[in-house]
């Protein structure tokens, strides 16, 4: 009997330890701080939830933009292969008037040449006229065949001037 005595004691102890009544006044700055951590909480994750949305959808449009882009560029790599085919570009060089060249000709750093000189064999057909400058100002990126007539136009040394 001497044990429940004893827990009776130390259970009065621990009750006087305890306030004697329910207090709400404690439990009430308690319960505030509770609902103000819960609403910060789910004010602070709606807004990342649509931070993250934003995010998403600025991804989409850059995947959009992207492929739109490759598109292009594959289809400008398109029409840079189909220009700088060799039949293109023999086509394209018949119209400007060019003939094939013969065998080559070298100059030896002393002045010589070396190879025989021969002129072009084939009959030149008649140049196309060339582009007036204030033909297209407003493209400022010269077509393919502008830039072969610009090029054919342009004299360059040949080994009979340099003799």
């Amino acid at each position: 009997m001497t044990q429940q005595a004893q827990l009776k004691g130390r259970a009065a102890r621990l009750a006087a330890l305890l306030p004697a009544g329910t207090s709400s006044a404690a439990r009430t700055p308690f319960v505030l701080l509770v609902v103000v951590l819960l609403g910060g909480g789910l004010i602070t994750l709606l807004m990342l939830n649509s931070a993250l949305n934003e995010g998403s959808f600025r991804l989409s449009d850059l995947k959009r933009d992207t492929t739109e882009l490759t598109d292009e560029r594959q289809a400008l790599q398109r029409d840079i292969d189909a220009y700088s085919a060799p039949d293109a570009l023999q086509q394209r060089a018949r119209e400007l008037g060019m003939t094939p060249g013969g065998p080559p000709v070298f100059l030896e750093p002393d002045g010589t040449v070396r190879g025989s000189k021969a002129p072009a064999s084939g009959s030149p057909a008649a140049p196309r006229p060339a582009p007036s400058p204030s033909a297209s100002p407003a493209d400022p990126s010269p077509s393919p065949s502008r830039t072969a007539s610009r090029a054919a136009t342009t004299p360059s040394p040949t080994p009979e001037a340099t003799e």
